[in-house]
């Protein structure tokens, strides 16, 4: 099986776009979470994702805060803006769609968190040390993280855990017991601002790193018009 493997879209109809047509033909779609928050383009992701046969997606923090199951106080200020934003411009197809979403569940012996398999709304997974102990918190080989918008790969193995940030553009072959994120389509954190996504073909046990380019000036002046916080919008070109 052929999956494509999505986190963080982020409201960003233009990079999930660009994502869906990079990627071709596959067997199913596995998004790790936060659909909506920080960019323009909340409704127009959700229906998208909802036209998208053998799709399963995850509720992320963002996702939760726009329905109101996390409070927002929790994040920064600029956050809560985009936040409260949303909130106001979520249609009801919308809401239907982010209050049936969960943040962790299993799948064709997969597991899958937005976060992390120990806390799955709200946990970074950036250093060998917090990965080890999340090793605790799930028995499938693989689990698939999103949430903190950077590629990496964690492996266990020897009673040990090593950290790899793959390149884009490469093959992975993946070892069993291994936590793996494909970073962000709608708001990369790693310095590259194209979208990233990854493809994992569970027979072969591989994970495609990809990363594709789209219309960002685009997005930015939409996010200007709705008024949006200005860093979120300049962030965007730096891939910070």
């Amino acid at each position: 099986m052929r999956v494509l493997i999505l986190s963080d879209i982020h409201a960003n109809a233009g990079a999930l776009e660009s994502v869906l047509t990079s990627a071709g033909a596959v067997d199913g779609v596995w998004c790790l979470g936060d659909v909506v928050g920080y960019g323009p383009d909340p409704n127009e992701c959700v229906a998208r994702l909802k036209e998208i046969p053998n799709l399963l997606c995850l509720q992320g923090n963002h996702d939760a805060a726009a329905i109101g199951h996390l409070d927002p106080e929790g994040f920064n200020a600029e956050a809560r803006t985009s936040i409260e934003w949303l909130r106001g411009s979520l249609t009801d197809e919308s809401l239907t769609f982010l209050h049936a979403l969960e943040p962790r569940m299993e799948t064709n012996g997969v597991t899958l968190a937005h976060a992390s398999p120990r806390q799955p709304v709200l946990e970074y997974l950036l250093d060998s040390y917090s990965a080890a102990e999340n090793f605790y918190y799930f028995g499938t080989d693989f689990c698939f993280v999103g949430h903190t918008h950077i590629p990496l790969l964690f492996v266990y193995k020897h009673h040990e855990v090593s950290m790899q940030i793959p390149a884009a553009n490469t093959t992975l072959h993946l070892e069993r017991r291994s936590i793996i994120n494909p970073g962000s389509v709608g708001q990369p954190r790693d310095r590259d601002p194209r979208a990233a996504y990854a493809i994992f073909d569970s027979e072969a046990n591989t994970w495609d790193v990809a990363r594709v380019p789209y219309d960002i000036a685009a997005v930015q002046e939409r996010m200007r018009a709705a008024g949006l916080p200005d860093r979120h919008v300049i962030r965007l070109a730096g891939g910070w």
